[in-house]
Parts: structure tokens; C-alpha cells; sequence
């Protein structure tokens, strides 16, 4: 099969691409940079700026299937009102482009598989949300009902369109590599009241779940990038310090994560008890379900 990606070159990008080529795909990847994205073999690399252009129609022959990740990383700067303008376009924009060069495609692709969050639930506390509970209020849900009505458009093409809501990934990369080094030292702790649920999922998980998105044909909508266990914050923490062999007696408090990061500060504080409901029922088994297993498997 053919696939056309953006975000390859991303965290999880580089691991879905090497899935995917293992698999025996031909890989066509949109970049910002192609020069980064063609040193990787069997990849051919398209220049494409996704808030304002379509991509060259020249990307589109023979292409099969559409996955979509890109998006400016949440947690990569402070959320200053150009900081949050760039996070929306980057998304909204960037998946109207690419939704509108599809129709470029002389045969419109099979699958359009674009990447959400588990963002679009909000701040529930400890209710259980999963891919039929009703967005919730704020900054990043209305980014990502805005995000997945664009990706939805692709449907008119006759494109079955799966929305994957990714949690917080882990892997050699990505969150876990930004806050190992405090848990190393022995002063990693939870963050805030630790009460609050933190929707992880392994990497070799979410890869697994976009190939279920790709060759189940009984999967559309939205399906959630979620293990089926989710831990609170506390949980995480205890379970990456026995990962780490080490303790995790610092906590640090919500109004100094408020200082030192801001608006951002709600990516670690929100609770998100989210729970992948539609991504069982069609079949999708989880290599990891449990988080100690996970940590262990990345860590030791």
C-alpha cells in the first residue's frame, strides 16, 4: 500500500514509519524539512507548509491511505496568545489543507487516519470519559472539535476517516525522556494533589492502534490512543520511581507549576479518566495494559 504521512518525523511519527515499512508499505511524507524526512530509506519527501498551502498535487499518485500527525508540540514553549494561535493552526488549518489537497487525487485515498487528543475531553475529575462522552470546555477541547470537524470533511471523498485521541505517550522520547532526570536524581514527585488521572499509553501500543485504524475496516470515528488502565498522577509517580529504582518524595505544588509554566501548567494538572471503549470493540488488543509493565519494559 501507499500511505502519505505528516509527522513522520515526530516522536511517534518515526516509530510508526519504521512499522509501517517493516510492514512492506511505500511511504510518502509531507515535512516542513524533506531533507530530514528523505534520509530515512524507503521514504520519499514533499516540501509542504501545512497552515498555508495544500500539498503539491504531484504527492497524491497511487497514494492509498492518509495518516496525519502533524501539529506544533503542546508542551514545547509557554502559552503565550501566539504560542496558543500557533498550537490551533497548526492543527485546524493544517488538516483543512491537507483534507482540501486530497481532492487532488485522481482516486481519493481508502483511509484518512488523522491524529487527535484526549484533550477534546477537558477537565472531567474522576468521571469516566471515553470516544461517546461530549467534549469538554476550554482551550484545547474547542481545538480539538475544531481539528476533527476538519478531518471529518474527508468523508465526502468517500474516505473512511478514523480520529485517533492520543494520551500522553510513552517512550524513548516524548514526556517520559523531559522529566527522567528529576526521578533519576532521587526529587521527582507528583505534581500537584497527584489526584488526578493521566491517560498514558506505550508506544508500541499507540503505533499498534494507528495499523488497527489502517486495516480494520470496521474502524471509523473516533477511537481513543488510551491503555485501558489509567493511573492518577500519584500512581504514575510511584510506578516510575519503582521503575527507576528510586524514591519520589517531592512533590511539587500546583502554584509553582502555575509560575514556572503558566496556562500550560493545565496539560499537567487536568484529570482525564479516559478509557479506549470503541478501540476494544473492534479488536484492537493492548501489548501493555498495565502501567508497571509498561515503565519496566522502557526503563529497565
Amino acid at each position: 500500500m501507499k500511505i502519505l504521512m505528516t509527522g513522520a518525523t515526530g516522536f511517534i511519527g518515526k516509530a510508526l514509519c519504521k512499522a509501517l515499512i517493516a510492514d512492506g508499505h511505500e511511504l510518502v511524507v509531507l515535512s516542513r524539512r524533506p531533507e530530514s524526512a528523505a534520509v530515512v530509506p524507503g521514504i520519499k519527501a514533499f516540501r509542504w507548509n501545512p497552515e498555508a498551502e495544500t500539498p503539491p498535487d504531484e504527492c497524491w499518485t497511487d497514494v492509498q491511505a492518509v495518516i496525519h500527525l502533524a501539529g506544533e508540540p503542546v508542551a514545547a514553549k509557554r502559552w503565550t496568545d501566539e504560542q496558543k494561535r500557533r498550537i490551533r493552526d497548526s492543527r485546524v488549518l493544517g488538516t483543512r489543507n491537507l483534507v482540501k489537497g486530497m481532492k487532488a487525487a485522481k482516486i481519493p485515498p481508502k483511509v484518512f487516519i488523522s491524529s487527535s487528543a484526549v484533550g477534546f475531553y477537558g477537565n472531567r475529575g474522576d468521571e469516566q470519559v471515553d470516544e461517546r462522552s461530549a467534549p469538554g470546555t476550554g482551550f484545547f477541547p474547542d481545538i480539538c472539535t475544531a481539528w476533527e470537524q476538519e478531518a471529518e470533511q474527508a468523508s465526502e471523498l468517500g474516505s473512511r476517516v478514523v480520529l485517533v485521541r492520543i494520551g500522553v505517550v510513552l517512550g524513548e522520547g516524548g514526556m517520559l525522556e523531559k522529566i527522567l532526570l528529576p526521578f533519576k536524581l532521587g526529587v521527582g514527585g507528583i505534581l500537584g494533589s497527584g489526584r488526578q488521572w493521566f491517560p498514558w499509553i506505550h508506544i508500541d501500543d499507540i503505533v499498534g492502534i494507528f495499523r488497527h485504524a489502517l486495516y480494520g475496516e470496521n474502524v471509523s470515528g473516533p477511537i481513543n490512543g488510551v491503555a485501558p488502565n489509567p493511573a492518577t498522577n500519584a500512581e504514575f509517580t510511584k510506578a516510575l520511581g519503582t521503575a527507576l529504582y528510586r524514591p519520589t518524595i517531592f512533590p511539587v505544588p500546583e502554584f509553582a507549576l502555575r509560575i514556572v509554566m503558566g496556562e500550560m501548567a493545565n496539560a499537567a494538572l487536568d484529570s482525564q479518566r479516559v478509557y479506549p471503549t470503541v478501540t476494544l470493540e473492534t479488536g484492537y488488543k493492548f501489548r501493555y495494559p498495565q502501567l508497571q509493565p509498561a515503565l519496566d519494559s522502557l526503563l529497565r
